[in-house]
């Protein structure tokens, strides 16, 4: 036991010590029912954590910790979410490059030190190379967070998602999809991010507020004009019908007949459907291929033709449609959507097919979750996985899956359901990107060198991971790629999720290392954030149900947001972060951890620093009192006390009620319990034995076995919420790791815990007393008479009470409630 206590220094020894000692390894001897696993959320790298992620991880690792302690085998890896857009984004931020699939690899090309006004164009190659690297710095940055923060996991378990290990889980797991018909490849109008320039799935939407102008244009009908109010004009030229509801009287005699675009004076018929709305606007509005979802549902159900103008750079095509008069459409061409926006009103200003001035708006408009640009709809090739979106028995499967989750809260189930119930396609998983798991898919090439999509050529199983880009179909050489008769690669790669939604086949090795994947699933526990619960959460059991016909996991585990101290949620995009090595520098790793701790499953939580001091405080309070107990001189000898018994029951009770909480996966109600036993411990146990337990003699070995007794249980019901202290302190009388020894079982005892609580209170009144008087704590107390009911529990306690109170006369009657007046010398 050092001669002063320190917190400062505690987590570099330990995190070495539980490496070197390997506290936290995985034992995999252990059958499936003494296992707990652990689906970790593998964090996203494309910069630094932020303190939202450590309030997270906390709540996983304290309930990681209670588990090894009552005896699993735990199974807690950790991973790295490296491929995708956002390492791809960082990368070009960073280096100053953009990737061109079309240039050569320049096996000497090394990045500027610091990025140019202008990006360099480089090979794909290239490009993936600097993804490597960038992510392989940034991933070392984030292991020195979790380390600092104690997690336990074993880090022998780390992943990665873009490694040939996840590449090959998630490529098999396409195939199997692909073999049973559950993926597959359609030609249809998608959501589209011009920046990215890639597809975008429902579940990466997002509605934001954006301005606009309603223009009020006239087509050349049949009997007269048809006024429209449209706030995307340039899309006038994909027009390909007018609509209106089919009981709107104004339109009625116009159903069946058609009109002439302006400018354009393409005949297009004017039809009835029940999705326009009589309310808004004119109340008849144009069909275009394509300005928004309504518009594909009218596309698709009136059976209309397709006039594309949207290009994926999100400009207008050179050419214009089939039909669609050239001399017009040439004002528009290449322009970007807003110039071609105000081009056609000055052209539809001249004609006098506007009328008035356009009238400004707020509208609700649909981006990709990273974009900053509005969607398109454009007509793309995509690969989709059914997902309920489109058929209804399978929906109702997945509703029932979410179901026989155990939810922790269990209110948030809602946002599961909601999300099921409110799909309306299957799962958009290709992406037009290039640092991804790659589609093992080639496509057999004809005469005229056009892919036949309908023949796609396949690797065998045992041959993953591949890369179409630079591995060769069975069958062919390299030198027929691409030319007529030959084949090519598919040239895009999965949505990160489509590799996410494996992290328990990736982490449990699955079909590599079966016997692993048969002791860890299903799992028992998925943490994580509740926005991602449409994506993450529910693409999980998407993929499990599919290929296992069963759950992933059996409970799920829901954090809350990190707030800032305005109520608004802490995020890198609002610039209101707190990133967390600081916090764990200055105020230690079991002060952020007590922190997160006292935050709940389900709950937004505020950012405090007050309780990161708070939680300090204890920590300094665990080694103080430490120190006292295990300093005291003299042998343990068997409890006999009253008051040592009746701390010792109350001490089994409170570790009842924490171990009732863990079980209910309430961390929060666990420490709150523990935390409160142990103040009062320390201004009220120890106060009231501190002079017994300085004699000798059997009275005092009662206290030192008590006093022993009381800290080894305690130092084990914090171990799972601050690690270090805790570890610290055991080190210092106990062998072994706090974090393998055992969880305390509730061993009530013959003692009865009335008798320190009437004690403490009785306690309390003469310290606030001589407070009153102005006095020490010290001061004596020349009669302190105690009455009512609890006389025989104060008794129990006298020589206790008397010694810690300074007390020459002691006076005990009964009465009809608890009294205490203290006399001052």
């Amino acid at each position: 036991m050092p001669e002063k206590p320190t917190l400062d220094g505690l987590e570099q020894v330990w995190v070495a010590r539980w490496q070197e000692e390997g506290t936290y390894r995985f034992d995999r001897t252990r059958p499936r029912e003494q296992v707990y696993s652990i689906d970790t959320p593998p964090p996203t790298v494309s910069g630094s954590l932020h303190v939202g992620h450590v309030f997270s991880f906390t709540h996983t690792d304290i309930m990681a910790r209670y588990q090894r302690m009552i005896g699993k085998s735990v199974f807690y890896p950790i991973g790295w979410d490296d491929n995708g857009l956002p390492t791809e984004r960082r990368v070009q931020n960073v280096y100053g490059v953009r990737c061109d699939p079309s240039l050569p690899y320049d096996p000497d090309f090394v990045p500027p030190d610091k990025p140019g006004k202008r990006e360099i164009s480089i090979s794909r190659r290239n490009f993936v190379e600097l993804c490597h690297q960038l992510t392989a710095i940034d991933e070392k940055a984030f292991e020195e967070v979790w380390r600092r923060v104690g997690l336990s996991v074993d880090w022998d378990l780390l992943y990665t998602t873009i490694s040939d290990e996840s590449r090959a889980v998630s490529q098999r797991a396409f195939l199997r999809n692909l073999g049973r018909g559950e993926a597959y490849l359609a030609e249809a109008p998608t959501l589209w991010d011009v920046t990215y320039r890639t597809a975008v799935a429902q579940a990466e939407l997002e509605d934001r507020e954006w301005p606009g102008s309603f223009h009020r244009v006239s087509f050349y009908g049949e009997r007269g004009p048809v006024w429209i109010e449209t706030t995307r004009p340039e899309l006038i030229p994909a027009c390909v019908a007018l609509v209106a509801h089919p009981d709107d009287e104004r339109y009625k005699p116009l159903f069946g007949t058609s009109a002439l675009t302006p400018l354009f004076g393409v005949e297009v018929p004017i039809l009835a459907h029940h999705l326009a709305e009589p309310d808004k606007g004119s109340g008849i509005a144009m069909i275009c291929t394509f300005g928004d979802i309504t518009d594909v549902t009218w596309w698709r159900e009136l059976h209309l033709p397709t006039r594309p103008v949207i290009g994926w750079d999100g400009r207008l095509l050179p050419e214009p449609p089939d039909g669609v008069d050239a001399e017009p459409y040439k004002e528009l061409a290449g322009k970007t959507v807003h110039s071609a926006r105000e081009r056609i009103v000055e052209l539809l200003r001249e004609s006098g097919d506007l009328d008035g001035d356009p009238r400004p708006v707020q509208r609700a408009v649909k981006f990709y979750e990273r974009g900053d640009k509005p969607l398109e709809i454009v007509t793309t090739r995509q690969w989709y996985i059914r997902n309920g979106g489109r058929e209804q028995a399978l929906r109702a499967r997945l509703l029932e899956r979410g179901s026989e989750l155990a939810w922790h809260p269990p209110h948030m189930r809602v946002r599961y359901d909601n999300w099921v119930e409110g799909l309306t396609s299957d799962w958009l998983i290709s992406r037009q990107r290039f640092f991804g798991v790659p589609f093992p898919v080639w496509y057999p090439l004809d005469e005229s060198g056009n892919p036949v999509h309908d023949a796609p050529i396949l690797p065998a199983e045992e041959s993953l991971p591949v890369d179409p880009s630079s591995d060769v179909p069975p069958g062919y050489t390299e030198e027929q790629r691409g030319v007529p008769g030959g084949f090519m690669a598919d040239p895009d790669v999965m949505d990160t999720w489509a590799t996410s939604s494996l992290t328990p086949q990736i982490a449990g090795r699955w079909a590599t290392d079966d016997d692993l994947y048969r002791r860890v699933s299903p799992y028992d526990l998925r943490p994580q954030a509740h926005e991602i619960i449409r994506t993450w959460l529910f693409s999980t059991v998407v993929r499990s149900h599919l290929e296992f016909d069963a759950l992933p996991w059996s409970d799920v585990a829901i954090s809350g947001w990190i707030l800032d101290p305005d109520r608004k949620k802490m995020s890198k995009s609002k610039g209101n972060v707190v990133t967390p090595l600081d916090l764990l520098e200055q105020h230690g790793s079991d002060a952020v951890r007590y922190w997160a701790a006292n935050g709940r499953y389900g709950v937004d939580t505020t950012f405090d620093v007050g309780q990161l001091k708070i939680g300090r405080r204890l920590a300094i309070k665990i080694l103080n009192a430490s120190k006292f107990v295990l300093g005291l001189a003299g042998s343990e000898g068997e409890v006999t006390e009253p008051i040592d018994l009746s701390m010792l029951a109350a001490l089994s009770d409170m570790a009842r009620e924490a171990t009732q909480a863990f079980e209910s996966y309430d961390h929060t109600r666990a420490l709150e319990a523990v935390e409160r036993f142990f103040w009062s411990f320390c201004d009220d146990y120890l106060e009231l034995v501190k002079a017994r337990a300085y004699e000798s003699g059997p009275a005092a070995a009662s206290a030192h076995a008590a006093l022993r007794q009381a800290l080894d249980t305690l130092l084990r019901l914090f171990a799972p919420v601050l690690p270090f202290v805790t570890e610290e302190v055991w080190s210092w009388w106990r062998e072994g790791s706090v974090h393998r020894a055992a969880w305390p079982a509730p061993e009530r005892g013959t003692g009865d815990p009335a008798v320190l609580t009437v004690a403490s209170e009785v306690l309390r009144r003469m310290r606030k007393a001589k407070s009153e008087a102005k006095s020490s704590m010290r001061a004596e107390v020349s009669r302190l008479t105690v009455s009512g009911p609890e006389a025989d529990l104060v008794r129990q306690a006298q020589d206790d009470l008397c010694a810690a109170g300074n007390v020459e006369e002691f006076v005990l009657t009964g009465g009809d409630e608890l009294t205490v007046e203290v006399h001052l010398g």
